[in-house]
């Protein structure tokens, strides 16, 4: 133990510093024995770390959604050199370079939040020892050691026999009751932090073998988290119960508004936008704009869920624009400007003819007359030929009843009750 407190003193200092600020606050609301004032000191320990690694986190979200676009590209090269190693890392470092993706960018949140880790780990075990370390000096160590959460003090573990946990003033089983649920509540929401990742911000439509690894964290950081947690000091388990809320509302509040492209948390969030955006008829916020921007720079790459987003601005008359604002398209543009503006009408719709029934079109006449009125010269007829009575070797009665010439409009009328179309021709008389 003395090795690792080597190791971890340039860490250590700072943690127990940061601890004992805090306490000196919540010390005097609670009282400076109490469990409060030491959990809470804790809990705000991890909430400060936690603020600080946000630009780490930021920079994991992106080289974790970069490794997930690659994982095709990645997975070609596997089967194209799956019998030279060396080549293939080769290929892979250069697909790497080539986009700008870093894989242990994902890890950098872990690796960083470690020495905070380990630090607070040797913290709460020397005031199980009942040692100073750091800033914590005799006087705060036996406040430490009268704390209790829930009955369990600070330094006690689950596997702690009898005797030690008497000494630190409680009972076996008040120990073994609250670390037990702290392990059981600790391992949940690592669960439910690895499946609401592996359910609704995983992109759907490629199938990667980056998506079977994560599924197989899922179940397997749990059973880890139960097993090394009864070695851990309630301190401790305070302290990873934390970051373990922290990360999972960390990761709701991305998934919600920064969701990965494909997943079926795309989905809701440009239903979300789209329903927002046809209300206001404008985009919200920097991190709205960064969204629609990205899709509309897509062009003919967009995915099911951005293209039926164009389509349901387009439907409202509305437009994205390239840098991510929203604006009103030039056919509504057009159109409202036309029903608007003063002095000017509109151009009036253009309605279809009323179709006709079929005894409206046997009682109409080739000329467009109606029944009652009298019958159209025939097409025969020549345009300057004078009225009937005022031609000479024309009788009265034949001014009255016109004879019909062939192709004239009797014989237009006598047809129009047959069927359409070519009719049979007559056959010939023989001579």
């Amino acid at each position: 133990m003395d090795t690792i407190a080597s190791l971890f003193s340039f860490i250590t200092t700072p943690v127990s510093w940061v601890i004992v600020q805090f306490h000196k606050v919540y010390g005097a609301i609670f009282g400076p024995d109490t469990g409060w004032a030491w959990g809470l000191s804790i809990v705000s320990l991890v909430i400060l770390i936690r603020i600080c690694l946000i630009p780490l986190f930021v920079k994991q979200i992106k080289a974790t959604r970069g490794m997930q676009t690659l994982q095709p590209e990645m997975k070609k090269i596997q089967e194209r050199y799956k019998n030279d190693k060396q080549r293939q890392s080769e290929e892979m470092m250069k697909l790497y370079k080539e986009t700008g993706t870093n894989p242990l960018s994902s890890c950098l949140p872990i690796l960083a939040q470690s020495p905070f880790f380990f630090a607070l780990y040797h913290v709460l075990n020397s005031i199980a020892s009942n040692d100073t370390i750091g800033v914590i000096n005799d006087r705060l160590l036996e406040s430490a050691q009268k704390a209790h959460i829930f009955g369990a003090p600070l330094a006690a573990k689950f596997t702690d026999g009898s005797s030690k946990v008497e000494a630190l003033g409680s009972s076996l089983t008040d120990v073994r009751i609250v670390t037990a649920i702290m392990i059981v509540l600790m391992s949940a929401s690592q669960f439910f932090t690895q499946r609401q990742l592996m359910t609704k911000n995983v992109d759907t439509t490629v199938k990667t073998p980056f998506m079977q690894q994560q599924k197989m964290l899922m179940y397997v950081f749990p059973v880890m988290f139960a097993v090394f947690g009864i070695n851990f000091p309630v301190g401790v388990l305070v302290y990873w119960l934390t970051t373990n809320v922290w990360t999972m509302g960390q990761q709701m509040y991305v998934i919600r508004n920064n969701p990965t492209p494909g997943s079926k948390a795309q989905a809701a969030y440009l239903e979300r936008l789209l329903k927002h955006v046809t209300d206001t008829g404008k985009t919200r916020g920097r991190g709205q704009r960064s969204i629609v921007k990205a899709i509309v720079a897509k062009g003919r790459d967009r995915n099911e869920f951005e293209r039926k987003f164009i389509n349901g601005l387009n439907k409202a008359g509305l437009a994205a624009q390239a840098d991510g604002t929203v604006e009103k398209s030039d056919t509504a543009v057009a159109a409202q400007s036309a029903e608007g503006a003063p002095g000017t009408t509109a151009a009036p719709k253009r309605q279809q003819p009323k179709r006709q029934t079929k005894a409206q079109r046997q009682s109409a006449k080739p000329g467009g007359e109606s029944a009652g009125e009298p019958e159209a010269k025939t097409s025969l007829s020549k345009s300057g030929e004078p009225e009937s009575g005022q031609q000479g070797g024309k009788s009265a009665g034949a001014a009255k009843k016109p004879a019909q010439k062939p192709g004239g409009g009797g014989r237009s009328k006598a047809q129009s009750g047959q069927r359409k179309g070519p009719q049979r021709p007559k056959s010939p008389s023989k001579k």
